[in-house]
């Protein structure tokens, strides 16, 4: 089993950063690959990153690319996202997963946080 809790949403204007934190609790996090969602108003949740679990590879929805930064610290259990530059329809509840394939998909992954608002004003 494997615990996640989100931190570090916020309000900010367009143009500004925020780091999110996803805090992992429980077994063998260094062996969980993890992923950040994002869910807009209105909107499917969708995949924003991922993070293998030894960090060596990650993987990038478009619209972030260059702007988003997925991070793992495995001696802190913990998975980080930066986001600069940031854009209104950047909006959403964000949430970290912890899975055991690297995917895209929300059914590769077995273990959800309660996420963390982002709002970001134009």
């Amino acid at each position: 089993q494997v615990q996640l809790v989100e931190s570090g949403g916020g309000l900010v204007q367009a143009g500004g950063s925020l780091r999110l934190s996803c805090a992992a609790s429980g077994r063998s996090f260094s062996r969980y690959v993890m992923g950040w969602f994002r869910q807009g108003p209105g909107k499917e949740r969708e995949f924003v990153a991922s993070v293998t679990w030894s960090g060596a590879m990650t993987t990038y929805v478009d619209s972030v690319k260059g702007r988003f930064t997925i991070s793992r610290d495995n001696s802190q259990n913990t998975v980080y996202l930066q986001m600069n530059s940031l854009k209104p329809e950047d909006t959403a509840i964000y949430y970290c997963a912890a899975g055991s394939f690297a995917a895209m998909r929300q059914g590769e992954y077995d273990y959800w946080g309660q996420g963390t608002q982002v709002t970001v004003s134009s």
